[in-house]
């Protein structure tokens, strides 16, 4: 593992942090050539494989992007924020799109002590 800081001096939460947000960059990688592999094969069936693997991959950052959710300040907040919306991601967080997709607002009902 490659640390921008002394390794030494780092806590046994950061270090595990840095672990899952290096596996999480490798996981996001793979994602990503097996989806252009898969989108230039002429091979029905190496192209069938090649996308099994892709969503394999994404199974494996998912995971990840929940244990940090769990564990690393700041995720569970912003998945919050972004994830499950259907607004146009940068007005989400100016409060334009948050719970769009259930239908539940986000804002206050007003009305006295029920907000």
């Amino acid at each position: 593992m490659q640390y921008t800081e002394p390794a030494d001096k780092l806590d046994q939460q950061t270090v595990d942090q840095a672990q899952a947000l290096k596996s999480l960059m490798e996981e996001v990688e793979a994602v990503n050539y097996y989806n252009q592999r898969a989108a230039l094969t002429p091979n029905a069936e190496l192209k069938a494989l090649l996308a099994h693997n892709r969503d394999e991959e994404i199974e494996h950052a998912a995971m990840l992007i929940e244990w940090l959710r769990r564990n690393m300040d700041g995720w569970d907040e912003e998945l919050k924020t972004y994830l499950f919306t259907s607004a146009p991601l940068t007005q989400v967080e100016s409060g334009g799109g948050a719970g769009a997709e259930s239908g539940v607002s986000s804002k206050p009902l007003g009305i006295g002590s029920l907000k």
